[in-house]
């Protein structure tokens, strides 16, 4: 199955989070489709970053520039723009920030989920959700196999424990409210977990491939840590492809598809943290990298998804290995090296990753 261009063609969307990495690719896609897009998100959170580069508030009907902490400017921008479909990205994702600022990554992360929740029942227009939260939310127990949507829900760390949460308080809210018949609807929530996320434009901090970007662009040894840390690796249009299949099914046959959904790659692009910065320098003229052999916080050694799920009931499968996810990394770093047109170079990566779903 493929991402229905037509169906998203004058759609109302509604997306949290959409000035971060993910939330820019997203826009850039949805715009393409002909959406109308409603962003609701801070500042970029990076700079550079995706969202500034390709001038994505341009593309949008509105660009609002608001914390998900804010349930009465949520709510009234929700309101105005009457949309039919809400995909929340709006998060704080970094694992090592969550040590630094544990209550603001729950606010953000829980009472964020709730305060968009909240928004979502009393705004009449919304028909499906899909709140993105992360393959971390499970109970890691360091297995070698992938986990599937019914295993426990935990988190050793604040960020994967307010995944967890989030997924629990977007559970509970599909059965108490958005499944029960509100004012004669229903709205259809599910809740996407996807891998460690990469592509061009994520200049995130203590994040495996930006780190390693940023440095070779400043001439430096690429630092890493926990070298044999195994993870899911997928490019981000991997998972915005579950994300708008996902939500076209909400839309159009309702709470059949209202559940939890994971959206990996394939087992052998769960690959250890060295691999990945390996296969970068090979790419580049130049790089090298070492190990930081000192104290760093606790992170799990070996985390994979099982997607038997997406690919038997949603017929979403990944279609870029993790060595094209690479050269697309390394094609974006080019292009931006060389002052391009990254808007342009996005669009060409997202025609490229749809013709790939032809094949």
């Amino acid at each position: 199955m493929m991402v229905d261009h037509q169906f998203w063609n004058g759609k109302k969307v509604f997306v949290t989070g959409h000035t971060g990495f993910k939330g820019s690719w997203l826009c850039l896609w949805l715009s393409s489709m002909g959406a109308e897009i409603t962003g609701y998100s801070l500042e970029p959170s990076t700079s550079p970053s995706l969202f500034e580069l390709c001038e994505i508030g341009k593309l949008l009907q509105n660009n609002v520039i608001a914390d998900i902490r804010d349930y009465q400017q949520l709510s009234a921008a929700m309101q105005k723009s009457q949309p039919e479909i809400v995909i929340h990205m709006a998060a704080q994702p970094l694992v090592r920030e969550s040590y630094k600022n544990p209550v603001e990554t729950y606010e953000i992360n829980v009472m964020g989920t709730i305060n968009l929740l909240e928004a979502i029942r009393n705004c009449q227009s919304v028909t499906a959700v899909v709140n993105v939260t992360t393959d971390k939310c499970y109970e890691n127990k360091e297995w070698n196999w992938g986990y599937r949507e019914n295993e426990p829900l935990g988190g050793y760390d604040p960020y994967s424990s307010s995944k967890a949460c989030s997924e629990l308080v977007t559970s509970a809210y599909r059965s108490s409210f958005l499944n029960n018949q509100i004012e004669g609807r229903k709205i259809a929530v599910a809740s996407a977990r996807a891998g460690n996320v990469i592509g061009g434009g994520d200049w995130a901090a203590d994040r495996l491939v930006p780190d390693s970007i940023r440095s070779i662009l400043n001439n430096q040894k690429i630092i890493i840590r926990n070298p044999s840390s195994i993870r899911p690796w997928q490019h981000v249009l991997e998972p915005l492809s579950g994300y708008l299949q996902l939500a076209e099914k909400l839309y159009l046959q309702g709470e059949e598809y209202a559940s939890a959904w994971n959206f990996g790659p394939a087992d052998v692009d769960a690959k250890p943290v060295e691999w990945i910065v390996q296969e970068i320098c090979r790419r580049w003229d130049g790089a090298s990298y070492e190990v930081d052999n000192g104290m760093h916080p606790h992170e799990a050694k070996y985390l994979k998804l099982d997607c038997s799920k997406a690919k038997v009931e949603l017929n979403w499968f990944p279609r870029w290995d993790l060595g094209q996810a690479i050269d697309k990394i390394v094609e974006f770093t080019f292009a931006y090296q060389e002052g391009a047109d990254l808007r342009e170079v996005c669009a060409k990566q997202i025609l490229d990753y749809r013709q790939s779903i032809k094949e």
